[in-house]
C-alpha cells in the first residue's frame, strides 16, 4: 500500500513538473502584444509609424503571400515566379501544392492587380478546375495564411468597440477599421497629417468606407449625448488589435451551398434578432439585428464560396453588389460597406452551366476565372502521393520502388492530350514534360506541345482516385509485407468499372490501354535496374570505361592504340566502341559527334583540375553498364530463376544482385526477389520467342 501511495505522489509530481515546464514556454509579452487595447489617439500613433495597418483586404493578402518570399525559375525558357507561400509554408501546414506554379502565378497576379486598385478588386475570383485539382487546398491555405499573418507585426490590424451604459464593451460586429470613426468633413485634414513627410513610394494611409448600421447608431447616440463634440465622444471608444480567425468567425468566412429549399440569403448578410425587437421596439433598430452573415463576419479578410455556382439566384444578387460595389444590403438597412476578398471555386459542369445561362450574364461579367488543372508533370504528381505514402506514414509495410511512380504515371497519362506530332507517343510526351530530352525534340517543341493542348489537365483521373486505390492495395493484402506496382495496377483497373466520373465505354477503354502502357514501361524500368545491378562490378566497369576512352581518344586524334597484351599499336577498336554506343541508341551517323562530345567533356574537366569519372556522365554510365550486363548475363543464368532448382554458384550470384538492388535502389528482401523473378520470366519469354 505505501508503494502505491508513493507511486501516486510520483505521478502527481511528474504532472506538476510537466505543467511547470509548459508554463516556462508561455510568452506573456507576445499575448499582451496580440491583445493590445488603447484609445484612438494611441492608434493614430501606431498608424503614423506603420501606415500599412490601414491596408485593404487585397493589399494585406498580397503582402502576406510576398512575406514568405519568391524565387524565379525557368520552365521551357519562360520565366515563372514561384511563391514560397504555396511551397514551404504549405508543407508546414501539410497542404503542399505541386506542379501548379503557372496557375498560382496567375492567381497572385490577380491579387497584385487588386491590391493596386486596377479593377480586379471589384471581381469575384473563381478557381475553376476538375475535382481534386487543389482548389479547396488553395483557399484553405490563403485563409490559414491570413490568420497567422494577422498575428505578426507586419500583418497587424485593428478594430474598435463601444462602451455601453452598463460599462460593458460592445465590439463592432463587422470588425471595421477604426479610422471609419472619423467624420467625413474631418477626413481630408486627418489624412493630410498622417501622410505628411512620407515618401511617394510608401503606402499612403486611406479611409475607404463608412460605419456599419450598428456603429452608426452608436456613433449618433453618443454624438447627440455630447452635443456634437466628436472629440469628447471618443472617450467611449476603445481600439483593440484584431486577430483573424475562421473558428471565431473574425475576418475569415466560408459559405457552402445547401439544398435549394433550405437556402436563405440572410446567411450572407445577417438576420433580424426577434428576441430583441421587444427591447428596442422596431425591426429597423440595428441593435435588434445580427450582423453575422458570412459577408459580414469576413469583413477585413477573405470569404470562400464552396461550389459558388450552385448558389441560388438570391445569393448571386448579393454577390454582385459585394464584388462590384463593395457593399452588401442587410435586411431593413441601407447598403453597408465591406472590404474583403471574395474567392469562389467550381468545377467544369457548373461553369458550363453558367456560360449557357443568359440570366447569369451579370455574374459572368464580374468574374475572373483562374484555371486550376491537374498536374501534368510526373515528378510533381509523385510528390503528391509521397506526402501520404512514405515510410513515416505507412507503418509495417514496405512500398516497393516505382509503385508510386507507376500509379502517378498512369494518372498523368489520362490527363494528356494525344500529340499531333506523328512520331511522338503519349508516353514520350509525358517524358518531355518531365524534363527528359528525346532525340529530335527541343524545349521549343515542348512549348509548342503545351500551346497546342491548351486545355490539357482539365480532364482525366483525379489524385483522389489514385490515393484511394493505393490505400486499398495497402490493406487488401494483410499477409504481405510489401506492396508492389502490380497490386496497385490491379486496384486501379478493377476500380474503373465503378468510377462515377467515367461517362462512356470509349473513355474506359482508353484508360485501360494506358494501364498497359505503364505496365510495359515498368518492365523496361526494372529490366534496366536488374541489368545495372548485375553489371555493378566497379572494377569491371572501370576497366571497360578505360578501354573505351582509350579507343575514343585514339579515334578522335587519328592515332593508334597500344595493345596492353602484345604491346603492338593497332587501329582503334570500332567494334568495341559501337557495342557501347549502340546501348544508348547513338546512330552510326552521330558516333563522331558523340565521341568528340566525350573528349571535350574530359578536356573541360582537366582544365578545371578534375579527373574524369564515368559516373559523372549519366549516358555513358548507362551504356557501359548495359554493355557489361550483356557480357555477363550468361554467367548468372537469370532464366534459371523460373526453375525450382538453382545451383549453389548461381544462387550466390543472385544473392549479390539482390543485395545491390536493396542497397542501391531501395528494394526489400521480398520485392527484390519478386523483381528478379519477374525479370527472369521476361528473359525466358524473350528466349522462347527467339
Amino acid at each position: 500500500m505505501p508503494n502505491a501511495c508513493m507511486l501516486e505522489v510520483k505521478i502527481m509530481a511528474t504532472g506538476k513538473a510537466i505543467l511547470n515546464a509548459l508554463r516556462q514556454e508561455l510568452d506573456l509579452s507576445d499575448y499582451r502584444k496580440k491583445h493590445w487595447e488603447g484609445s484612438l489617439d494611441d492608434y493614430l500613433d501606431i498608424v503614423r509609424e506603420h501606415p500599412e495597418i490601414t491596408r485593404s483586404a487585397y493589399q494585406r493578402l498580397y503582402d502576406m503571400i510576398l512575406s514568405h518570399g519568391t524565387e524565379e525559375v525557368y520552365e521551357q525558357k519562360q520565366k515563372v515566379i514561384r511563391y514560397k507561400f504555396f511551397g514551404e509554408f504549405a508543407e508546414q501546414q501539410s497542404d503542399a501544392i505541386y506542379g501548379l506554379d503557372r496557375p498560382l502565378m496567375e492567381l497572385v497576379n490577380c491579387f497584385k492587380s487588386a491590391a493596386n486598385g486596377y479593377g480586379t478588386e471589384r471581381r469575384v475570383l473563381l478557381l475553376h478546375g476538375p475535382v481534386g485539382s487543389s482548389k479547396s487546398t488553395i483557399a484553405r491555405l490563403l485563409k490559414r495564411g491570413l490568420e497567422l499573418y494577422s498575428k505578426t507585426d507586419d500583418g497587424m490590424l485593428f478594430s474598435f468597440c463601444w462602451k455601453s451604459a452598463e460599462g460593458q464593451w460592445q465590439k463592432c460586429p463587422m470588425h471595421e477599421e477604426p479610422l471609419n470613426l472619423v467624420p467625413a468633413n474631418l477626413r481630408p485634414m486627418l489624412l493630410t497629417r498622417l501622410n505628411e513627410g512620407r515618401q511617394a513610394q510608401s503606402v499612403p494611409v486611406t479611409i475607404r468606407g463608412d460605419l456599419c448600421p450598428f456603429c452608426r447608431q452608436m456613433f449618433n447616440e453618443r454624438l447627440a449625448h455630447y452635443d456634437g463634440d466628436w472629440h469628447r465622444m471618443l472617450d467611449e471608444i476603445k481600439v483593440y488589435r484584431l486577430i483573424l480567425s475562421e473558428q471565431d468567425r473574425i475576418g475569415i468566412g466560408t459559405f457552402q451551398p445547401k439544398d435549394e429549399k433550405n437556402q436563405d440569403s440572410t446567411e450572407l448578410t445577417g438576420d433580424i434578432n426577434y428576441r430583441k425587437i421587444a427591447e428596442y421596439g422596431t425591426e429597423s433598430d440595428p441593435r435588434a439585428f445580427n450582423f453575422d452573415g458570412e459577408l459580414n463576419i469576413a469583413n477585413r479578410g477573405l470569404v470562400e464560396f464552396i461550389e459558388v455556382l450552385k448558389l441560388d439566384v438570391a445569393f448571386l444578387y448579393d454577390l454582385l453588389g459585394a464584388s462590384q460595389e463593395h457593399k452588401i444590403k442587410p435586411k431593413k438597412f441601407a447598403q453597408t460597406d465591406i472590404d474583403e476578398v471574395i474567392l469562389g471555386h467550381t468545377n467544369e459542369p457548373e461553369y458550363r452551366r453558367l456560360q449557357n445561362n443568359e440570366f447569369m450574364e451579370a455574374l459572368r461579367d464580374r468574374t475572373v476565372k483562374i484555371d486550376i488543372p491537374y498536374v501534368t508533370r510526373l515528378k510533381d504528381e509523385i510528390k503528391i502521393y509521397e506526402k501520404d505514402f512514405n515510410p513515416e506514414r505507412v507503418k509495417g509495410k514496405h512500398v516497393a520502388p516505382h509503385t508510386i511512380e507507376i500509379a502517378a504515371m498512369w494518372a498523368v497519362l489520362t490527363r494528356l492530350i494525344q500529340p499531333k506530332h506523328a512520331n511522338l507517343t503519349l508516353l514520350q510526351k509525358l517524358k518531355l514534360y518531365n524534363g527528359k530530352t528525346l532525340p529530335g525534340f527541343t524545349e521549343d517543341n515542348v512549348v509548342e506541345l503545351k500551346r497546342e493542348a491548351f486545355n490539357e489537365g482539365m480532364h482525366g483521373i483525379s489524385p483522389r482516385y489514385i490515393q484511394d486505390k493505393m490505400s486499398n492495395a495497402l490493406v487488401a493484402h494483410p499477409t504481405e509485407s510489401c506492396v508492389n506496382p502490380f497490386m496497385v495496377i490491379q486496384e486501379l483497373e478493377a476500380g474503373l468499372r465503378h468510377h462515377s466520373l467515367i461517362t462512356n465505354q470509349e473513355q474506359m477503354q482508353h484508360f485501360r490501354e494506358l494501364l498497359s502502357v505503364v505496365k510495359e514501361e515498368y518492365e523496361d524500368i526494372v529490366k534496366n535496374e536488374v541489368q545495372r545491378a548485375i553489371a555493378a562490378d566497379e572494377d569491371a566497369l572501370m576497366r571497360l570505361c578505360s578501354n573505351y576512352i582509350d579507343n575514343v581518344k585514339a579515334y578522335t586524334q587519328r592515332e593508334k592504340v597500344r595493345n596492353r597484351y602484345t604491346g603492338n599499336y593497332e587501329e582503334p577498336d570500332e567494334r568495341l566502341m559501337r557495342s557501347v554506343e549502340e546501348k544508348i541508341d547513338i546512330p552510326d551517323g552521330r558516333k563522331d559527334d558523340f565521341r568528340r562530345e566525350i573528349m571535350n567533356y574530359i578536356g573541360a574537366l582537366a582544365i578545371d583540375g578534375k579527373k574524369f569519372d564515368y559516373k559523372t556522365n549519366e549516358r555513358l554510365q548507362k551504356a557501359l553498364e548495359m554493355k557489361l550486363f550483356e557480357d555477363q548475363k550468361d554467367t548468372i543464368k537469370l532464366t534459371s530463376l523460373v526453375s525450382s532448382v538453382v545451383d549453389k554458384a548461381t544462387q550466390e550470384k543472385i544473392d549479390v544482385v539482390k543485395s545491390r538492388l536493396i542497397r542501391n535502389y531501395g528494394y526489400c528482401d521480398v520485392c527484390s526477389t519478386d523483381v528478379l523473378s519477374f525479370v527472369a520470366s521476361i528473359f525466358a519469354r524473350g528466349h522462347s520467342k527467339k
